[in-house]
């Protein structure tokens, strides 16, 4: 039988799957006594929590990874929530999202143990979270309503329902939503030249930016026992983001402008997908099957004015692309075999970017002359599968240690502009081994080699009319992979609190960070080997030994520690985007009706290593958010708060080099300060039914 030479890694995979449970007869998946550790709804009580989200948010210790709902497959794409020993078969919504629909009337319990215990897609995740539902029938539901008030006074609606039935085996549910994510802002430029520092030009810019976008979802459940279980799911959801820029501009030499840029971004998104779980060989076999499409069309538009009436000239550019996917996921696992939990499967996908991307100059008489980028226009295909197979099992009544192979393969075409065809095999090993000492310790090692995924949109040419400077389209760009170490060691304190310490190092090979172009532009490229050290630091403390009735301190830190080297500077650097160090705090205290807290967020500065400039963002003072909560009956829920309570200003700075960053001396310097001012917003939530 003849099979299309791009399809042969996708069968390949396949058949390696279904041959896995024979072969090496699975992965690690179940649970291992007094690994995992419980919280009763009680527990959660004094939060008066709505929903699921606000239960899993007050976790001890616990830091939700809301997921990737951009990366392509299902596995990769996992958070670190499940939900009765299952992850949602959705992979377009944000664990977030998925939560939040679930009133927390309807959480009997939550279990945390580490993610080995949960099936291939957290292994090496040092906690995740099982939210074990009740039985509960009938309806139960939440809804929500907000409103932001921006510095220029404008109000900001949102509002959300989601209801929740149950009927026997059956569990219904569906939710609807409209949101504003962003409220305006106003700052300042001032370019200056180097060494002397003098200025060349100053703009004062305000932006009026909306972005309503809206949902509707529907789920329906199955559970008739172990293994019996079924689940189907479907979104649409639409965005609308729109800004207009005004941009006075003063230069110390010619004429002052009234400069203009406006932003039209449309984005329709469409989810359908499901699951279904049978007994097979002694366990459960799972067959998930998931589809996705992505339509956007992005209008821009930048002009150089004296007045309205006057235009200079200008840029304009319109992106139009559609993303669709289409993957089959085949898992196996069962408990107890010979003394060990298996779990082995395959997944195959189809992923296809049809992107076309038109750049314009404007002259004064206002006529378009198109500007020919390289890669503005291709069509990238990738057929891609893999075959994994897990095995773990408790080596003593303290230790225990899983084990996994996974295979990927891929064939990957880009078409139109450039030409490319490459097929793609990698071999990626992991063990993870969790101890339980004496003392209330959990210590866990985990060893993985890893391969990032690529952006598709990585290989098209696009303009950023704001920064003025194209980012240039790389097809040859190939996946950095890694091996990476990561220690873990937690203990309870306080009783219900929680300390956890993480150390971890990676070696990284074709570092994916900006390289040069034959063009004169830069673009997503490969470096050379690189490495990271990770150390962070957790403390969820209850306070009422210290006096402070009701009260909780959250405080988190992270030192992310990257090396490559420079293409231009051949000295070593932190990858592109990446900051040193992070760290947050967040207080609470919950005093009958009456709940308040805060949350502080700072960081060192994040540069991208750019052909001619460095271009850092950072911000001086901590980011602040307040909030009262008060809750006049069981099932209502009023909060009243200020998002950037600290009125703090976000800054960026470009350094520019020329021709490029091999010159040690900058020449030119920019700065800009940009603050959408103190946010106070009022959130009414009401829960009905069981």
């Amino acid at each position: 039988m003849f099979v299309p030479r791009k399809l042969r890694p996708f069968i390949v995979c396949i058949l390696c799957g279904a041959a896995a449970p024979a072969l090496a007869q699975g992965a690690a998946s179940g649970s291992t006594p007094g690994v995992r550790t419980g919280y009763d709804a009680a527990f959660f009580a004094a939060f008066a929590p709505s929903n699921a989200l606000q239960i899993v948010e007050r976790v001890p210790g616990f830091k939700l990874e809301k997921g990737d709902t951009e990366v392509r497959g299902f596995g990769r794409a996992a958070g670190n929530v499940v939900v009765n020993g299952q992850r949602p078969s959705t992979k377009s919504e944000t664990l977030d999202v998925v939560l939040a629909r679930i009133p927390a009337s309807r959480v009997a319990r939550v279990e945390v143990g580490p993610g080995d215990l949960f099936g291939s897609e957290f292994t090496g995740k040092p906690q995740v979270v099982n939210l074990i539902l009740t039985d509960a029938g009938g309806l139960a539901g939440t809804a929500t309503a907000s409103v932001f008030r921006e510095y220029t006074g404008a109000l900001l609606p949102a509002a959300d329902l989601s209801v929740l039935l149950r009927r026997g085996a059956s569990t219904f549910s569906a939710s609807a939503g409209i949101d504003n994510d962003q409220t305006g802002e106003e700052g300042s430029d001032r370019l200056t030249s180097l060494p002397d520092s003098r200025l060349i030009e100053f703009r004062r810019k305000v932006n009026e930016t909306r972005d309503p976008n809206g949902f509707v979802s529907a789920s329906w459940a199955h559970d008739a026992g172990a293994n019996r279980t079924a689940h189907l799911n479907g979104r649409f959801a639409i965005d609308r983001f729109r800004l207009t820029q005004d941009n006075d501009v003063f230069p110390v030499a010619g004429p002052v402008r009234d400069d203009r840029l406006t932003q039209r971004y449309r984005r329709s998104d469409y989810e359908l997908g499901g699951d279904v779980t049978r007994p097979f060989a002694g366990g459960g076999l799972k067959l998930v099957g998931l589809a996705t499409r992505r339509d956007r069309l992005n209008r821009e538009v930048s002009l150089n004015r004296l007045d309205p009436q006057t235009v200079l000239g200008g840029r304009a550019q319109t992106l139009d692309d559609r993303r669709d996917e289409a993957v089959a996921r085949l898992v196996w696992n069962r408990q107890n075999l010979s003394g060990w939990n298996v779990e082995a499967g395959a997944e195959g996908a189809f992923n296809r970017l049809d992107s076309r991307v038109d750049l314009f100059d404007i002259d004064a008489a206002g006529s378009r002359t198109r500007v020919d980028l390289p890669v503005d226009r291709a069509e990238v295909k990738e057929y891609r599968g893999e075959a994994f197979v897990n095995a773990g099992r408790s080596l003593a009544p303290t230790l225990r240690a899983d084990f996994g192979l996974t295979y990927e393969a891929s064939e990957l075409t880009v078409s139109g502009d450039a030409q490319a065809e490459r097929s793609l095999r990698f071999l990626k090993p992991k063990a993870t081994f969790d101890w339980q000492p004496a003392g209330g310790w959990h210590v866990q090692l985990a060893v993985a080699r890893t391969v990032a995924q690529l952006l598709f949109e990585d290989f098209v040419s696009a303009a950023e009319l704001t920064t003025e400077r194209v980012n240039g389209g790389n097809p040859d760009l190939v996946p950095q992979r890694a091996w990476e170490i990561l220690a873990t060691a937690e203990r309870p304190v306080f009783g219900d609190g929680l300390v956890k310490l993480e150390l971890g190092y990676n070696f990284v090979g074709l570092v994916q960070d900006r390289v040069p172009t034959p063009e004169g532009f830069d673009a997503p490229g490969n470096l050379g080997d690189g490495r990271s050290f990770i150390a962070r630091a957790t403390t969820d403390t209850p306070l009422g030994r210290l006096g402070i009735k009701g009260g909780r301190l959250k405080l988190y830190a992270s030192l992310v520690d990257t090396s490559v080297e420079d293409p231009y500077t051949l000295r070593d650097r932190r990858f592109s985007g990446n900051s040193l160090f992070f760290s947050s705090a967040e207080f609470r205290q919950d005093l009958g009706r009456w709940a308040w807290g805060f949350t502080l967020e700072a960081g060192t500065r994040s540069t991208f290593y750019r052909r001619n400039e460095l271009d850092s963002s950072r911000s001086r003072i901590p980011y602040a958010s307040v909030f009262v909560e008060y809750r006049p009956d069981a099932r209502t829920t009023l909060t009243f708060g200020l998002d950037n309570a600290a009125d703090s200003p976000g800054y960026r700075e470009r350094t520019f080099f020329r021709p490029d960053r091999r010159t040690p001396d900058p020449f030119e310097f920019e700065f800009r300060e940009r603050n959408r001012h103190v946010v106070p917003y009022l959130t009414l939530k009401r829960n009905f039914g069981g």
